[in-house]
């Protein structure tokens, strides 16, 4: 019989099956699995770990830059779905005029509170990227250590970038971390600009608190032998800085008291108290305001009352300080002086004081 009379044998007797017979299928399976699809369409690993990876691998991700523009981007497929949100643009100021950090305050995009966040930071539109590290300096390689939670970079209060350029603008987007293969691209951006370091100092010389020009003169008049007299005017200093450890203002004197070229003497500069000292010439703090940061104070050695003074010679002393960037700072300090009965009588008693600002950045 030939192969063709064979088939047409083998057709004539499947057709002769009688009803009620039915074929049954089963499908592949053992006592581990069951394959209940011949078909494939995608799949992969989530648990090939180590101590030191963990890899999912996937079949048939669609090229998320195939899905972009410039006002969208759809993320497909399993991948997508695992990452944490995209953080939005975070908030970034420069609250206080600062020349050398920044205020950054994340927002999660509700993001669960163990979420890790990871900055990154620019001055140059991002062609090249630099990152905030976990002790708020900026560095050019991100470590794992550098992703930190919400709470961990500041929560709702934020927190300072720091070691920054004067004068710079800087920007910053933020990408988020929650578990294995959840790691986001970075969200929008935000910008804030430092500003240049700054001091700025002026004196003058009044009976009230005015702004006054040169020349700067007190004439303290006639001294009465054993009484303590005051300068007619205060001198006055303006004080103001952005220095992140404020600054001081300092008094240094040419003759270490009132000298007298005529006479050839000097009523020696001292610290003490005039009223029990024979004669003298000191200075005292009287005021010290400011508008905001600071304080800006009176230092201890010429933060007196009565007629204490404290001694001005040809040493550089610390009359006003401040620790802080302060703003509009104010302060005032007064001269006194005593002859004594022995005292030579001449008109050009005079000393010269030289007052000097510095702020430390």
């Amino acid at each position: 019989m030939d192969l063709l009379a064979r088939f047409r044998q083998f057709l004539r007797q499947a057709l002769a099956f009688p009803l009620g017979v039915s074929l049954l299928f089963a499908f592949p399976a053992s006592t581990n699995y069951q394959l209940k699809d011949f078909g494939y369409g995608g799949g992969g690993t989530a648990n090939s770990t180590s101590s030191n990876y963990a890899i999912e691998a996937i079949a048939g991700e669609q090229n998320a830059s195939q899905l972009a523009g410039t006002t969208y981007d759809l993320g497909p497929g399993l991948q997508f779905t695992n990452q944490a949100n995209v953080p939005p643009a975070p908030t970034f100021t420069n609250p206080a005029n600062y020349y050398n950090k920044l205020k950054l305050v994340l927002d999660t995009g509700s993001n669960p509170s163990d979420t890790l966040f990871a900055i990154a930071i620019s001055t140059d539109n991002f062609s090249t990227t630099n990152y905030v590290q976990s002790d708020n300096t900026v560095g050019v390689t991100l470590g794992l250590e550098d992703y930190q939670t919400d709470s961990t970079w500041g929560g709702a209060s934020g927190f300072n970038i720091i070691g920054l350029a004067a004068s710079t603008t800087y920007k910053v987007k933020i990408r988020a971390w929650q578990g294995k293969f959840t790691e986001t691209g970075y969200g929008p951006e935000s910008s804030a600009a430092t500003v240049g370091a700054r001091l700025t100092f002026d004196i003058d010389v009044s009976a009230t608190d005015t702004d006054t020009s040169p020349p700067y003169v007190t004439n303290i008049g006639d001294l009465t032998p054993g009484t303590v007299t005051n300068s007619p005017e205060k001198i006055w200093v303006d004080f103001d800085t952005n220095g992140e450890s404020g600054g001081r203002v300092y008094v240094v004197a040419s003759n270490a008291g009132l000298s007298s070229t005529r006479a050839s003497y000097t009523i020696s500069a001292v610290t003490g108290n005039l009223t029990s000292l024979s004669e003298g010439f000191g200075a005292q703090g009287s005021t010290a305001t400011q508008s905001s940061g600071g304080p800006f104070a009176i230092a201890t050695a010429y933060n007196l009352s009565s007629n204490n003074v404290a001694i001005t010679d040809t040493t550089i002393r610390e009359i006003f300080t401040v620790g802080v960037p302060v703003s509009s700072a104010r302060g005032s300090f007064l001269l006194k002086a005593k002859s004594s009965a022995v005292t030579p009588a001449a008109g050009d008693y005079a000393e010269t004081l030289t007052i000097i600002a510095s702020a430390s950045f």
